[in-house]
């Protein structure tokens, strides 16, 4: 047996105090005089000894409360292996320290109970024990360390902005295995067990040779608001003008008496403000209007006065105020009305058309080139083509339609290994969408699993070799695209297989047309509006012509300097910034001698969603001999029956007590009477 407060036992010392009572019963006697000498005749005197102990069974309940007592404060367990751990095994804790667990349960967040109870654990292993500390940002040590070392580990464990699923642990759990060249580990798994984190099924395959011992730490009451999403109502932002902003914000449990109100600051100046009203729902869709005056970067910040759960109330975003986008439109014949009307919906946009047989083949003044209604592509177009790929831009082609398509082909050989092979006059839908692709991911929070695709009248078939690149952002049931994205350069080259009118198909009055065109404008000359979100790998596109291996981009904050992960895209990198850095905050990128970037970086809002599995489903799933579920209790201890062998006895102790003090009060109180008439 050991106790887990072992000093308390010097109240131990206590114990005399009873004793000494019964030894030196310090009562006062009563003297009574009598009037005559004849009444002491009959008076019989018992002498006893002053030493002696009147009334044991009350000296015996007293000594027993007193003991018991301090027991229960000094917490005694027993101990089922005080011996050396010389098992060839890993003892791995995970301390979950993803936002969520900043929730409260009582007075405490969730990340401390679970730190405390792991403490315990520690402090309660066998001699010699040595475990790995891993948490989600990183593993504190990657090999073994002694008790000492890991406890000092444990109370530097803070939240952070990263999060891993269950799936990921027990990967690196399992390569720490190897590693060590152990026979298994004994995980234990300190966390809430959010569904959007810890599968409802173990993998089997993830799961040899290591013993599992999940150690649930949930709030009672789950009660969060928070910003789920914003976005700006123009693909810019507009200087001297209103721009408006939509915020959408969630609710989870019950509401606050007093509606949260949002606020919107730029460059740290309140601009605007609205009171959120949820109603019967759980989600609210908002817009702020506010103006800029300074064509530079504004760093936009949203918050909400949500006093339960604080990680999730602030939103930032990042734009520029810069001049209208150039897009050139090149027609054959007719100015194409749904371009025309697409563009001059927002004064974003400057745009010129002009027949391509008499326009200027120079298009570097252009962030977007559109061909329109072609039939044939000369020499000279196809250089100009050819150019617009080596530089980096981008261009869209909606050619018209001909049965003469080897002139076409003409100019797609100078630009890229891209052929027109033939013309399908079957009246097709599009039947698949790539989510992936720069130009969709964007368009829609989610994906409608029922979203209408557009439908050809008629299209050419396209292919193209492995140099071009092909990335089919629409296509048809064959196989085939509808609407696909070359890269066989620098430059982002956008084909349609059928023509921008309505004789051709319904592809001009579809959801997808206006965001598509909008989407290849505004990414040609790189961002101007930066909400990247943690954890998720999106790539921030920088159109820096001067960077290179020995140029890199840095990313900056204040007691910052790293070097992100970047490669080349088109004109431009590819930067990934939640790759260096986690901590939702403004970040500046820049390369040596080129302008910088402002980029916000958010936290993942999956972590805001506070759903929780129910311990008692996960029992059901969870299971098998190398699975255990330990209970823990609101201080943090853990119940009996736990894998390191700590045994509860304080709360016997605790009854034992109230047991002795009970027997003590019967034998005041009706015992001694008793024992009196007796005598």
């Amino acid at each position: 047996m050991s106790f887990l407060y072992p000093l308390f036992l010097l109240a131990g010392l206590s114990l005399a105090i009873p004793v000494l009572i019964h030894l030196f019963n310090l009562r006062r006697y009563k003297t009574v005089l009598f009037p005559h000498t004849r009444f002491l005749k009959s008076i019989q005197l018992n002498s006893r000894k002053q030493s002696q102990v009147r009334y044991k069974w009350l000296l015996a309940a007293r000594l027993l409360f007193l003991a018991m007592l301090i027991l229960a404060f000094a917490q005694p367990y027993f101990m089922q292996d005080n011996k050396k751990d010389s098992g060839n095994r890993l003892k791995v804790l995970y301390i979950d320290n993803s936002y969520s667990m900043l929730l409260k349960k009582g007075a405490r967040s969730q990340l401390e109970i679970a730190k405390e109870a792991a403490r315990k654990q520690l402090k309660h292993a066998a001699s010699g024990s040595r475990f790995i500390v891993l948490t989600n940002d990183k593993p504190v040590s990657y090999r073994p360390v002694p008790v000492d070392k890991a406890l000092t580990e444990l109370n530097n464990i803070d939240v952070s902005a990263a999060d891993k699923n269950v799936s990921k642990i027990m990967s690196s759990i399992q390569s720490m295995v190897q590693g060590e060249a152990a026979t298994g580990a004994d995980v234990y798994y300190y966390s809430d067990f959010q569904k959007s984190t810890f599968d409802a099924r173990p993998d089997a395959s993830l799961m040899k040779g290591i013993a599992f011992y999940g150690v649930p730490v949930q709030a009672d009451e789950k009660q969060n608001i928070f910003i789920d999403t914003a976005y700006l109502n123009s693909p810019i932002i507009q200087t001297g003008q209103q721009n408006q902003l939509i915020v959408r914000t969630r609710a989870i449990g019950k509401l606050p008496k007093d509606a949260p109100v949002l606020q919107l600051s730029v460059n740290g100046q309140v601009k605007s403000a609205a009171t959120l009203n949820y109603k019967e729902k759980n989600e609210s869709s908002d817009t702020l209007s506010f103006q800029v005056n300074s064509a530079d970067w504004q760093e936009m910040t949203l918050t909400l006065n949500d006093a339960a759960v604080k990680f999730d109330d602030t939103f930032r975003i990042t734009a520029r105020s810069t001049p209208a986008l150039s897009i050139l439109v090149l027609n054959e014949e007719q100015p194409n009305p749904y371009i025309q009307a697409a563009f001059r919906a927002y004064n974003g946009f400057r745009l010129n058309q002009a027949d391509v047989n008499a326009a200027s083949m120079d298009w570097k003044d252009y962030n977007l080139v559109i061909l329109n209604g072609l039939t044939h592509m000369d020499d000279a177009l196809g250089k100009a083509l050819n150019n617009a790929m080596l530089q980096g831009q981008s261009v869209c082609i909606f050619p018209g339609r001909t049965n003469n398509y080897a002139s076409l082909n003409e100019g797609f050989r100078q630009a890229g290994d891209i052929r027109i092979s033939g013309i399908d006059t079957s009246v097709q839908a599009a039947s698949t969408l790539q989510q992936g692709s720069s130009l969709v991911k964007d368009i829609f929070e989610r994906i409608p699993a029922n979203v209408q695709l557009p439908v050809a009248n008629w299209h050419y078939i396209i292919d193209a070799g492995l140099g071009a690149n092909q990335q089919s952002i629409l296509s048809f049931r064959s196989g085939a695209p509808f609407f696909a994205k070359y890269t066989p350069a620098k430059g982002q080259l956008y084909i349609c297989a059928t023509s921008a009118d309505l004789a051709s198909g319904n592809f001009p009055g579809s959801y997808f047309f206006v965001p598509f065109i909008y989407q290849m404008a505004v990414q040609s000359r790189g961002g101007d509006i930066y909400a990247v979100t943690a954890g998720r790998q999106q790539a921030v596109y920088l159109p820096l012509r001067n960077a290179s291996e020995r140029n890199m981009v840095h990313l900056y904050a204040p007691g910052l300097d790293a070097i992100p992960p970047q490669r080349p895209d088109g004109a431009g990198l590819d930067v990934f910034i939640d790759r260096a850095v986690q901590e939702p905050g403004f970040y500046s990128l820049a390369a040596g001698g080129s302008d910088t970037a402002q980029v916000a970086l958010n936290a993942d809002r999956k972590e805001s969603q506070l759903e929780t599995w129910d311990i008692a489903a996960l029992r059901d799933n969870w299971k098998g001999a190398n699975v255990h579920w330990l209970n823990l209790s609101a201080t943090g201890n853990a119940d009996a029956g736990s894998d390191w062998g700590s045994f509860p006895l304080w709360k016997v102790c605790a009854i034992l007590a109230l047991v002795m003090l009970a027997v003590e009060t019967w034998l005041l109180a009706g015992g001694f009477k008793k024992q009196s008439l007796a005598t």
